[in-house]
């Protein structure tokens, strides 16, 4: 690295992506970065540099030395700009919600208090657990994040937070199983029981636990929370924090664990304030120009009708991208300037248009929204929501779609703020009971790890008894172990499991032809596997059949009379 932007830009680079040294030629996605580390290596300028980026700069030109050059132009034409401070505010008043919890606090008040937006989690834990450090992490935890104790009411007539206290403690119930005969089924009945039961936004609180002690040494530890006060990224903190505190603690060391700078009621104060004005305006004049025309409905032929009303009761079918296909889906990344996400979210594009008969296609997908450094150790709900409308038309080539996707990406993460209820109110789409607004299929890439690593003791995700889908179909991808594995949840009003292992089936057979063709028009990349175009040409066209040709038609309605 030359000069003090490259070098600062280098610091960062190495805190992101875990790699001690930069050259100033390296790009930032040839060293592992993606979509989530571009967002937080840009949320780092402020402060560092003293400027702000667009994320489309940094797709044009990856390397540090083109980044560091791009910077330097924009201190050159803006000058040194100071962040703006998220302030404390005052807890002895009621405090503020952000707009992501006043949307599903005016959604409880609509519908009532819903098990669709519980974030359930379990844990099967193998070893000699030390269950006092455990709880006893779990209440520091608890105690250390703000945005975990709220509870809302209404305070003349606007809805508004209160915090239960810091020596409340996380609720953990203890179950002892090892000694009853039917643990198995009192098992299955306790995790029902805990990831569905409803949550009290009133009086609270809106996380709680459950210990289940197997055997002497096996537990299962189940942790739901409800979306309003937490989110995705907010599990990869819990991960991470009850990593350090149960290691501490259980070694009898103190907390270890630095103090927030910042909490959620801050935040949410400090977010009314900054988006407001020019800005909000600005956003929302963004979203409601690109939404304009969008198709309100994706057409997809269901298994059954769609019935009147919403129901969000939803199944999921596992998706694993082999690390063969995955190590070519990087390649062809890396040649056309795009993600992993991008470039799977082009092909589940195609396969949507062919399944619908649309070439324009609205996908939801989920943004962390923690554009500062201060946020990104709080545990809350930040999460939004993002539409991606998807140009499919022309029969474009792969290399083509790539590139409409990676502009439609990056247009919209610069325009992430603006909560997803207000884009809704800015675009005004017709409202039905029966399907959600703007979109109906979404797109979730996770980059944070599932449970946390406990000293000393075996921890495996467990499978919960929630069954929830939110959207018509929900894909839920991540990257682990060299492959991409995940999910696609959908709704089981109107699909079956078999048509959900079919569109399975679709996308990878897309993600090949995008691989191997990628210059050639989508149109002509076949997305039937081998055995469904079998299936649809030979077995089901097989119209051979013994026909008594010697008698007459009216005696053979005589025979089926009789």
């Amino acid at each position: 690295p030359q000069g003090p932007v490259e070098t600062a830009l280098a610091a960062i680079w190495s805190e992101l992506l875990g790699v001690d040294r930069i050259s100033r030629n390296d790009s930032f996605f040839a060293l592992g970065g993606h979509s989530l580390l571009a967002v937080r290596l840009l949320s780092r300028l402020p402060d560092a540099i003293g400027t702000d980026l667009p994320l489309a700069a940094l797709f044009a030109n990856p390397t540090l030395a083109g980044i560091a050059h791009s910077v330097s132009e924009e201190l050159a034409q803006s000058g040194v700009q100071a962040s703006t401070v998220i302030e404390r505010v005052d807890r002895a008043i009621p405090l503020e919600l952000s707009h992501a919890q006043e949307r599903l606090w005016f959604l409880s008040q609509f519908e009532g208090v819903s098990k669709t937006y519980h974030i359930p989690l379990a844990m099967r834990l193998r070893g000699r657990l030390n269950e006092p450090a455990l709880r006893n992490a779990l209440d520091r935890l608890w105690a250390r994040h703000e945005g975990w104790r709220y509870t809302f009411t209404m305070v003349e007539g606007e809805p508004r937070a209160t915090l239960l206290p810091t020596d409340a403690g996380l609720l953990l119930r203890e179950h002892d199983l090892r000694h009853e005969g039917n643990a198995g089924s009192l098992l299955d009945k306790i995790c029902a029981e805990e990831a569905n039961a409803p949550f009290d936004l009133e009086r609270g609180p809106l996380v709680r636990g459950r210990l289940i002690r197997l055997a002497d040494d096996e537990h299962m530890l189940l942790l739901t929370q409800h979306h309003i006060v937490s989110d995705g990224w907010s599990m990869g903190v819990l991960n991470r924090e009850l990593e350090v505190l149960y290691a501490a603690l259980a070694s009898g060391r103190p907390d270890p664990l630095p103090e927030l700078s910042v909490q959620y009621p801050d935040y949410a104060a400090w977010q009314r304030r900054w988006l407001s004005g020019e800005r909000q305006k600005s956003q929302a004049d963004y979203w409601r120009a690109k939404l304009t025309d969008a198709p309100t409905l994706i057409t997809l032929p269901t298994d059954r009708p769609r019935p009147a009303q919403q129901n969000f009761t939803g199944a999921r079918i596992p998706i694993v991208i082999d690390a063969a296909l995955t190590s070519e889906l990087k390649r062809l990344s890396l040649k056309n300037g795009t993600t992993l996400f991008m470039t799977v979210l082009a092909a589940w594009s195609t396969v949507l248009s062919r399944l619908s008969g649309q070439d324009d296609i609205v996908i939801g997908t989920p943004v962390a929204n923690r554009g500062r450094p201060e946020l990104e150790g709080l545990i809350g709900f930040f999460v939004n929501m993002l539409a991606l409308r998807i140009d499919v038309s022309g029969n474009p080539d792969g290399t083509t779609l790539l590139r409409r996707v990676r502009e439609t990406i990056l247009q919209a993460q610069d325009h992430q703020s603006l909560p997803f209820e207000q884009v809704v109110e800015a675009v005004q789409p017709p409202r039905r009971l029966d399907h959600t607004p703007v979109f109906q299929v979404m797109l979730a890439w996770n980059e944070q790890r599932i449970v946390p690593t406990l000293s000393g003791v075996a921890v495996d995700p467990a499978d919960t008894p929630y069954r929830v889908s939110k959207f018509d179909l929900e894909m839920a991808l991540y990257e682990t172990d060299d492959r991409i594995t995940g999910s696609l949840g959908y709704a089981t009003a109107l699909f079956d499991a078999e048509t959900i292992e079919r569109h399975v089936g679709y996308l990878l057979v897309m993600l090949r032809g995008l691989v191997a063709l990628e210059t050639k028009p989508l149109h002509q990349l076949d997305i039937l596997p081998p055995s469904e175009r079998t299936l649809l040409l030979e077995e089901w066209n097989r119209t051979d059949h013994v026909y008594p040709s010697e008698r007459c038609v009216h005696q053979l309605f005589e025979d089926q009379v009789s």
